[in-house]
């Protein structure tokens, strides 16, 4: 099974879909992306897709619904948790604080940008 990601004009991704691999392979036995797009296209009309990899094994990570895809780099970027992370070199998300080590659950507040320590409701 292949797994396809539908962008939107601004690049994020509003579903993702299995694509059986009958639909997918060339005569050779190898998955064809283009095939992909093309079987998704005749179904849906005219479309965006891209490949994302379930277990991770390209494109950074599994596309998920609002995240976005960097074609410049050819990874799916999870949305921005906070206003105040940023994006490092990895395509990950950072916190202007790194999170304590000291063996507590905290939460991040993003009004005070602390981490605090996490209570139970």
């Amino acid at each position: 099974m292949a797994h396809f990601a539908k962008l939107d004009e601004n690049n994020i991704v509003t579903e993702v879909l299995v694509v059986d691999n009958k639909n997918i392979l060339e005569t050779d036995g190898k998955e064809s992306e283009h095939k992909g797009k093309v079987f998704l296209e005749e179904l849906f009309g005219d479309a965006t897709w891209v490949q994302t990899s379930y277990n991770d094994k390209f494109r950074k990570q599994f596309a998920g619904i609002g995240f976005s895809y960097d074609k410049t780099n050819d990874v799916f970027i999870r949305a921005q948790p906070f206003l105040s992370w940023s994006l490092d070199s990895n395509f990950n998300w950072q916190p202007p604080i790194p999170y304590p080590t000291d063996g507590q659950n905290y939460e991040w507040n993003d009004k005070k940008l602390t981490w605090d320590l996490y209570t139970k409701p």
